[in-house]
């Protein structure tokens, strides 16, 4: 058991409200494929547990981490968004999910590997999706400016995509 200051564990890397005390995004717990580690994984999912995140959606392809979410009793879902190729139907789904776990008032935290453009896009989508922001151009900007960089090619593909399903509003 972890005692003194460990106790309450660590925040994950590049933590970022998107809606206050709902939906953060953050680079994987334990840090990105090549630089991860598992003392630091444990000691963010401590940290998302002792902050009251009810649960952790993953969008990479792969289940990494999933199964350190369930050593920690982490509540988590997989909700793969490809890099490549359609992404209308991954987005779909998540952004539904999404949807009910905030009207439920669960604080998410959405992750992929690392928080760049693949997260900062589906975030953006997200938000047009929801009718919290009016088309690509106002939410592009909008994330750039939560962010502090600009979306690059992969970024503004998957807020190009999103803008061309139906909205939650529809």
């Amino acid at each position: 058991m972890m005692k003194g200051k460990w106790a309450a564990g660590i925040p994950p890397r590049h933590l970022t409200w998107v809606l206050p005390e709902r939906l953060a995004v953050s680079e994987r717990p334990g840090g990105r494929t090549m630089t991860h580690r598992k003392v630091r994984r444990q000691e963010e999912i401590i940290w998302l547990r002792e902050n009251h995140f009810t649960v952790v959606v993953s969008i990479l392809e792969s289940p990494m981490n999933l199964a350190a979410y369930d050593e920690f009793n982490m509540p988590h879902c997989h909700e793969p968004v490809p890099t490549t190729g359609d992404q209308s139907v991954a987005l779909v789904a998540l952004y539904s999910d999404l949807a009910v776990r905030l009207r439920e008032k669960q604080t998410v935290l959405l992750h992929a590997d690392e928080l760049g453009d693949h997260v900062i896009g589906v975030i953006a989508g997200y938000l047009m999706w929801a009718g919290r922001l009016n088309g690509a151009p106002e939410a592009t900007s909008v994330v750039e400016r939560l962010f502090g960089r600009q979306l690059g090619p992969e970024g503004r593909a998957l807020v190009a995509s999103a803008e061309r399903i139906p909205s939650a509003a529809s």
